[in-house]
């Protein structure tokens, strides 16, 4: 059976998975990207993990090629560079040091713009030619399709829309340093942010007054809001309100006719989506009410961003 191997290399976790032609993921592992702070026993515990996953079907698979999403990719230089929530800094050349130790094709590509790509060929954007895939997790990352083609940018880092001020320069820090950039406030991490700023503002009693920042955890929040607790409802409201005038401003950029919401953020249900169709409806000009939808993502939700970077080699065999 010819497979391909998918990796999602993340802030918090990198996962790794083989990928059939119908974007289902046979097998999948991940580990914790921040115990390798040196890259090359980054790069080998990555080439160990793929072992392990061949091995259980030795006799099986056939690899075609191995397809890499990552924050701050470039898909035109096989690097990684500068990127925020990642522990290594400066620009990596991740795709030659994995080279030197698999000889299969390789591609690496920005992990929302894989994802998009994924959804084209195995999600819910099958037959689209205009749509944004927004990932909510540590940080934010978009990958943009428009008249059916993938939007990579010159240099291979278009999309990086988590960096885009929305605060007119009076605000949160995003880990490059964007005052008021949108993943400080819409993302896992935004919104723990948002928690301590709310409990700053308001002064109604929560749990959350009692635990530290380093033990606060999206689910806790997300469990909070159905408890009924106050700061948890409004830290939740306040972000789809950011987030709602960000779509806005991106669809009249491109005017995609779907955005599919995908990442951490998400797992937290009605609580985010809710607000967040009411604000992004209020903050669309007239021309584009009704028009755009607001999706999840087609693919199977803990194999999204593998079946995503697998597709990178996945198109060129369907």
């Amino acid at each position: 059976m010819d497979i391909v191997v998918g990796i999602d290399i993340g802030g918090t976790k990198t996962k790794i998975g083989l990928v059939t032609k119908e974007g289902e993921c046979l097998e999948k592992t991940f580990f914790r990207t921040r115990e390798y702070p040196d890259i090359d026993d980054f790069v080998d515990k990555i080439y160990s993990v793929i072992k392990e996953l061949l091995e259980k079907n030795p006799n099986e698979f056939e690899v075609l090629g191995v397809g890499i999403g990552a924050p701050n990719a470039s898909s035109k230089n096989g690097t990684i560079e500068h990127a925020s929530n990642l522990i290594w800094k400066g620009t990596v050349p991740i795709l030659q040091k994995l080279k030197s130790r698999i000889s299969v094709p390789m591609k690496i590509m920005n992990d929302a713009s894989a994802a998009a790509l994924g959804e084209m060929l195995f999600g819910n954007a099958k037959g689209m030619s205009d749509f944004i895939v927004v990932t909510l997790g540590t940080g934010f990352g978009a990958g943009i399709v428009a008249n059916g083609n993938l939007i990579d940018g010159y240099d291979g880092f278009a999309g990086e829309l988590g960096h885009v001020d929305m605060t007119l320069g009076d605000g949160r820090l995003t880990g490059l340093g964007v005052r008021g950039g949108l993943e400080a406030y819409v993302s896992a991490t935004g919104l723990k942010r948002t928690i301590l700023y709310m409990m700053s503002k308001y002064m109604d009693e929560s749990r959350f007054r009692s635990i530290a920042y380093c033990d606060l955890h999206g689910e806790d929040i997300t469990q909070a809001a159905e408890e009924g607790d106050p700061i948890a409802i409004k830290a939740f409201d306040y972000t789809a309100d950011i987030l709602g005038r960000a779509l806005a401003n991106f669809t009249a950029f491109s005017q995609p006719e779907a955005f599919f919401l995908l990442g951490g953020l998400m797992g937290s249900g009605k609580w985010i989506t809710e607000p967040l169709k009411k604000y992004f409806n209020d903050y669309l000009l007239e021309v584009y009410k009704g028009k755009v939808k607001l999706m999840y993502s087609g693919m199977k939700g803990k194999t999204a961003a593998i079946c995503g970077a697998a597709a990178l080699i996945w198109e060129d065999h369907l």
